[in-house]
């Protein structure tokens, strides 16, 4: 079997090759990103360089992905915030820096690895993705519905597919926005210059994202954002597509930034509706440490200013 191939042209970034390519290939750590260099799977305008090399714009980066290994599902005992749980769902707090289920690079600390030891759960997203009826970002926090059997997963995936649930999020974006509430509609597919990202394409599938402001500061606002559909990376890519990527992303936001471990977007509200009873279930979860720690030193900021 043929390995697949990544190709990426740098635009605005600069410095260490290893650094950049870890902003341009998301999937890979930093010292897998080195072992490809080394092993000449990761070139430069077709030619192998150190971790030190100073990338220009217009360098083209090529990477030839290892062949796969077999992935082993493990059951892991680990800490999990649930913030509800019957014998049909479960919904769960996901802290920033997590990933939801296994893939190769993260085979294992993930949150599937630490359902599975949990709780039993649903079988019809496969091997890898047992109960995961939508997911969200490794460095995106907050809550997620699970389905623990497949009537219930089944229920849910159509409740997403109907658009009849409610996923709200908190954002943290660059720039003052002037409105006080939008709607972005843009669809969204596979970026033709980098495939590790999305962007507004005009064949993309359809995208909708309603957004609030809830506070001001300065060079930064606060917004609430309401899926209508859920794209990959689609409140990443919406913001950034009106002028305001989110602080601390990595991948769609500005090299100058706020410190952080990745983009400041909470998931902070779910509903739906019981897949068995049929009472309609909402949840909430406060904002994790870090991002109500920022929120404060903006405000701080605001008023000495």
């Amino acid at each position: 079997m043929n390995n697949s191939m990544i190709e990426a042209v740098v635009e605005n970034e600069s410095g260490r090759l290893d650094k950049v390519a870890s902003q341009l290939f998301g999937n890979f750590s930093r010292s897998q990103l080195k072992e490809l260099l080394a092993s000449g799977n990761l070139l430069v305008n077709g030619q192998q360089k150190k971790p030190k090399y100073q990338v220009k714009p217009g360098d083209k980066l090529t990477l030839v992905e290892p062949e796969v290994k077999q992935l082993d599902l493990v059951a892991e005992k680990m800490d999990l915030d649930i913030v509800y749980e019957d014998d049909d769902v479960l919904v769960v707090n996901k802290p920033q820096g997590m990933v939801v289920h296994p893939s190769p690079g993260h085979e294992s600390h993930t949150l599937v690895n630490a359902l599975l030891y949990h709780c039993p759960l649903s079988t019809i997203n496969g091997t890898f993705r047992p109960g995961i009826v939508h997911r969200i970002d490794k460095d995106t926090s907050g809550l997620l519905m699970v389905a623990k059997n497949d009537l219930a997963h089944q229920s849910l995936a159509a409740q997403l597919k109907n658009k009849t649930n409610t996923r709200e999020y908190l954002a943290l974006v660059h720039g003052n926005i002037k409105e006080a509430e939008g709607t972005i509609d843009a669809p969204l597919g596979r970026s033709p210059k980098d495939r590790k990202k999305q962007a507004v394409v005009a064949d993309g599938r359809p995208a909708i994202t309603h957004f609030k402001v809830l506070d001001r500061f300065g060079d930064y606002t606060l917004v609430a954002c309401r899926l209508e559909t859920g794209r990959t990376h689609q409140i990443r890519v919406h913001m950034k597509y009106i002028g305001h990527p989110l602080a601390g992303d990595p991948l769609y936001g500005p090299k100058k930034t706020l410190p952080g471990a990745g983009q400041y977007l909470h998931a902070a509200k779910l509903g739906f509706k019981h897949p068995v009873t049929g009472e309609e279930l909402l949840f909430e979860a406060p904002l994790p440490p870090y991002f109500a720690e920022m929120l404060k030193k903006l405000d701080k900021r605001r008023k000495i200013n």
